[in-house]
């Protein structure tokens, strides 16, 4: 089974999507709210 450069660029493509609607579901997700809301008052809470 050989792969030209077009394939490995088309799979490359496929993974990249797959990784990025993986991380938004991630993000999105409400079991991570309570971790994002806490990690977004860091900068503003003082010593």
């Amino acid at each position: 089974m050989s792969f030209d450069v077009n394939t490995l660029r088309e799979i490359a493509t496929v993974v990249s999507f797959a990784t990025f609607i993986g991380i938004l579901g991630w993000t999105w997700s409400r079991r991570n709210k309570a971790g994002f809301d806490e990690a977004e008052r860091l900068p503003f809470e003082q010593d």
